[in-house]
Order: C-alpha cells, then structure tokens, then sequence
C-alpha cells in the first residue's frame, strides 16, 4: 500500500523506526526483512509493486541481483502488460568485488517458422530462465525464494496499478476476446480491470509454485513443459517441448563507451536497444540535441538490424540518418543497486502489450509473441550501467521504456547524471514515449552513499524506493 501511493516521481524514499523511549524490537536475522541497518541500496521500477518487493529483498541482506530476480517475478504479476514468465529480458550486471559488467540475454525466442495451426504463434519463454541465469552472477539469497513474493502475489491478488490500467484500457476487445485472458483481466461489468481493482492469478501462482519447488528446468524439459506445449497449442501459441528444451539464456560482454574515467556498459544487441543508446549517449557527449541524438541512435541500431556488422564499429561510422521507425514493441525496466556497490539494470518485453493475448490454459502463463513473424518486430530493450574501474566503484544506472523513445530514455538521463545533475533533474524532459528510470551515486558507491539518488518519469506510475533505515 505505502508503494502504491507513491509519486510517479520521486528520489530514494527512505523508511525508519523512530525508537525514542520505545522498546526496540528484535533485531532482524540474515533473510528477515530489515535485517540490513542504514544504507540498503535502492530500486527503480515503472510498476510500485514489484519495486517495494525489490526494496524488501535488499532490507534482508539480498544483494542487487536477488532484489532484481525477486521484482523481475513480481512484475510478471503486477505489469504482465510488459513482463512475463512466457517473454523475456536482458539484464546488465555490475559485480564491484570482480570489477566487471556483463550482460544477461533471454530475449523471447524466435520460432523457426509459423507452427502448424498456430494462429497467433508464441515465443518461446526465457523469463524463469533468464532470472536463474541472472542469480549466478551475484546471488546470495536461495533463489526458489525469491519466487515466493511472486506467487504470493498472484495468489492473494494485487491492486491494479496507473501502469497495467493504461495497458489493458486500450487492447482490452482483443484481449478479453480470449476466454481465459478475460477470466483474469475482466472486471464484474465484463468490461478490463481499472486502478485499484483486485487482479488474482491463481492459475499463474500454481505455476510459480512449480518451478519454486521442481525448478525452473521443469518449464524447459519436464512435466509443466509438457503441459505448456498442450495448453500452448490449445491458445493458438504452438510451442514445443523440443523448442523449449533447446531455448538457453547466454551471457555476454556488453558494449562499453567511456566518459571520463567512467565506463559506461550498453546492452549488446540482440538487444540492441543498447546499441541504440549507446550511439545516442555519445551523440549527446558530442553536443547533439536530444532529438538529433535519438534519431542518431536510431539510425545506427537500423544499419545493424539490416546490414549486420560490428556495433562498436557502427557507432563510430558515419550511417544514413533515418528518423522513421517501424512498429516496435513495449517493454518495461528494473534498476537495482545494494549498499556493497553492485548493480542491475533489466528491460523486459512480452514483443506485444499482453503478448499474443492468450493465455496457456491452466497455466496462467500469458504468452509473448514470435518475433519476426508477421508484423512483429523485436523491441529495442535499453539499459546501461556506469562504473569507474579505477575506484571499482558504481556511479549510476538507466533503464528505459517507450518504444523507439525507449533508447533515448537511457542516454539522456545517464549523460545528465554523469554531468553532475541530480536523478530527478536528470530524468525529466526525456522526448514522448520515452519513459526513463535513474539511479546515480554523484559520489560513487561504496563509498558515498548519501550522494544516492533516484527517480521515475512524472508522467509514469513507477516508483524509486530505498535509502536509509534505522
């Protein structure tokens, strides 16, 4: 509730216990929430839920990529619009003890060809393995117990938040079309579900308590993968076992510009959003505009998707400027930094606003969209983390959503920011649909932590949670 009404902008909000002539209670033991004092870190997300549960994962001594598992599960319940267990993501990762970033690809998976009978062909899912992939790159928390919020939280039910309510308003005759999608999205007037409804998933919960308890193997080559290529083909999706055996997540190094004595690490394409914002972020360096640098980014991940080639080269090249951008998905982001100084910054998509819109019967899985198929085109997932290796030490992060505004939501804010603006400044103004979010430490972490800042696009319903507790 107390992430519910937060501002759609807002720095770190810091939560304590006033003691005074109080008794203090107990304290708190390693994997209890307010187990950590002080400094935990901070959390940006475009939904309030999943960056509370986030938030509450660092106050247990989580590290920033249990909190990112945990709010990336939980946005498959909250935001399922953007983020699902049958889509997918990437994930950059700044590790301060080995003094390195990488990034994490679990795009959702391209199908050879159009299944026989499938109507509305699904993508095969790398969500569940694409997080577990992301645990061993820095988790400390058991990570069957970071899909507990999650299932929690499709079990018992979630207020509907401004951002699933601005989704579902305007694809609701399609999605609500589909019997199952409108047993959970319908509200009791027939009608999608507005802010503040109760949205309950229990079928989705009873899958998230699958791979709790047998693993998120289970989802590729077991039995619940055996029931989601029956219950897949019955909503038009068509995958496999086959299929879903042979989609692996994979790790990468990202693409890395330098500002100063900051690097600053790009997602890689395929999700070359990253790309994009890294051409952008050095046209912005250059003195560009902000426009001019969002239609140099365009430009340059164009030239990629059609020609191919090296993406470090590409962005030094000259390339034909291009303002014009074809259909291209939603997709939504998650930030993430703990008091040690590590950081993840994730976009996740579903290639559709609710994927196909359908979902697996019995699975509560929605299922994302084949990309490549028809007119769906892969989104451009954009998110970027900045490090100075010298200090080994973070220096802030961006995430960003909007279609092809999506790239530009990550360079302007994070230039900002490296040019010494706040996180609130920095995120504000970014070009329409764009839709930033923003983590800085000015005075790098660890280290400074009172120079932490972070923020939300005002014009969205996320959240920036963390700080300090007593």
């Amino acid at each position: 509730a107390l992430a519910a009404a937060l501002p759609g902008c807002s720095t770190l909000e810091s939560v304590g216990t006033a003691v005074g002539n109080v008794v203090a209670p107990p304290r708190a033991t390693l994997g209890e929430a307010g187990f950590v004092r002080g400094f935990i870190g901070g959390v940006v997300a475009e939904e309030p839920v999943a960056a509370a549960t986030a938030r509450n994962i660092l106050s247990t001594g989580g590290s920033a990529v249990d909190a990112a598992v945990a709010g990336a599960f939980t946005l498959a319940v909250t935001l399922p619009s953007r983020a699902g267990l049958g889509g997918g993501g990437a994930c950059l990762v700044f590790n301060a003890q080995r003094n390195e970033a990488e990034a994490v690809l679990f795009l959702p998976g391209a199908r050879a060809g159009v299944p026989a009978g499938a109507d509305r062909p699904a993508a095969v899912p790398l969500m569940a393995r694409g997080l577990f992939a992301l645990h061993t790159r820095g988790g400390r928390r058991p990570f069957e117990g970071l899909i507990g919020p999650a299932e929690g939280a499709a079990r018992f039910g979630v207020e509907v938040s401004g951002a699933l309510a601005a989704d579902l308003a305007p694809v609701a005759g399609p999605l609500l079309s589909d019997t199952w999608a409108a047993g959970v999205f319908a509200g009791p007037g027939g009608g999608p579900l507005t802010a503040g409804a109760r949205l309950v998933q229990a079928d989705l919960a009873g899958t998230f308590a699958t791979l709790r308890t047998a693993g998120v193997g289970d989802l590729h080559g077991g039995a619940l993968a055996r029931r989601l290529e029956e219950a897949s083909t019955a909503a038009g999706g068509g995958l496999t076992v086959p299929e879903l055996r042979a989609a692996v997540p994979r790790v990468a190094p990202p693409l890395v510009a330098r500002a100063g004595n900051d690097s600053i690490a790009f997602l890689p394409p395929p999700a070359d959003g990253g790309l994009a914002a890294a051409a952008a972020f050095g046209a912005l360096r250059g003195g560009a505009a902000p426009d001019a640098a969002s239609v140099r980014g365009l430009s340059v991940v164009r030239t990629w998707r059609e020609q191919g080639g090296d993406p470090a080269a590409l962005i030094a090249a000259q390339v034909p400027v291009d303002s014009s951008t074809p259909f291209l998905p939603a997709s939504t982001g998650l930030t993430v930094i703990d008091r040690d100084g590590n950081a993840v910054a994730c976009a996740f998509t579903m290639n559709n606003l609710f994927g196909t819109g359908r979902i697996a019967p019995g699975t509560g899985l929605l299922l994302a969209a084949a990309p490549g198929i028809g007119q769906v085109t892969p989104p451009l997932l954009a998110a970027a983390i900045a490090y100075n290796a010298n200090l080994r030490s973070f220096r802030a992060a961006a995430v960003g959503s909007g279609q092809a505004a999506a790239p530009i939501a990550v360079a302007l804010p994070l230039a900002r920011a490296l040019a010494g603006s706040d996180a609130t400044s920095a995120v504000a103004g970014v070009p329409d649909p764009g839709r930033p979010g923003l983590l800085s430490c000015s005075g790098y972490l660890p280290g400074q932590p009172n120079t932490c800042t972070g923020a939300t696009d005002p014009r969205g319903a996320g959240a920036a949670l963390g700080g300090m507790t007593q």
